[in-house]
C-alpha cells in the first residue's frame, strides 16, 4: 500500500501570491502567435482553495495512485469539508495508516482502489478503522 508522509503544509501559513495570468488560452495543438499583454494577476490561493479552513497540503510518496497522474512528491490539495462521493480520490487512515485511495462502492461494499494494478483494491468493512480526511481537489507536479 502507497503511503502519504505526514508533511502537512498549511495554506494558511502561504501568504498571497500573484502570477500573471495571460489574457489567451495556450493550444495544445499546433503553436499560434502569442499575445503581447496579460490579462490580470492571477491569486494561485484563489484558484485552487475553495474553502481555506478546511483546506490542507500532503506531499504523496508511492506509486499506487500513478495512473489518477499521482506521482512521488506530488502535492495534492485537499479539502475536509467536501463529502467522499463514489470515485472520489480521497486521503483516508486505514487501519492506522494514511494513504490516498479511489473511494469506490460495489454491489454494496466498499472499497479503496489503487490506481496501479500492482496493488491489491482495500475492502472496508465494519472491522476496519476507517477515517475519511479530506477529499482530493488538486494535484500539483512538475511538467518535467
Amino acid at each position: 500500500m502507497s503511503q502519504i508522509f505526514a508533511e502537512i503544509l498549511s495554506p494558511k501559513a502561504a501568504s498571497k501570491i500573484e502570477l500573471p495570468l495571460l489574457l489567451s488560452e495556450v493550444i495544445a495543438g499546433f503553436p499560434s502567435p502569442a499575445d503581447d499583454y496579460i490579462d490580470r494577476k492571477m491569486d494561485l490561493n484563489e484558484q485552487l482553495i475553495s474553502n481555506k479552513a478546511a483546506t490542507f497540503l500532503v506531499r504523496a510518496y508511492g506509486d499506487s495512485m500513478i495512473d489518477a497522474n499521482i506521482k512521488e512528491g506530488d502535492i495534492l490539495v485537499v479539502d475536509r469539508s467536501m463529502d467522499a462521493h463514489n470515485n472520489s480520490i480521497i486521503i483516508a487512515i486505514f487501519n492506522g495508516e494514511l494513504t490516498v485511495k479511489r473511494l469506490k462502492q460495489k454491489e454494496g461494499r466498499l472499497f479503496l482502489i489503487p490506481e496501479n494494478p500492482d496493488y491489491p483494491l482495500l475492502e472496508i468493512t465494519e472491522e476496519t478503522s476507517f477515517e475519511v480526511w479530506g477529499v482530493v481537489t488538486y494535484i500539483i507536479h512538475k511538467a518535467i
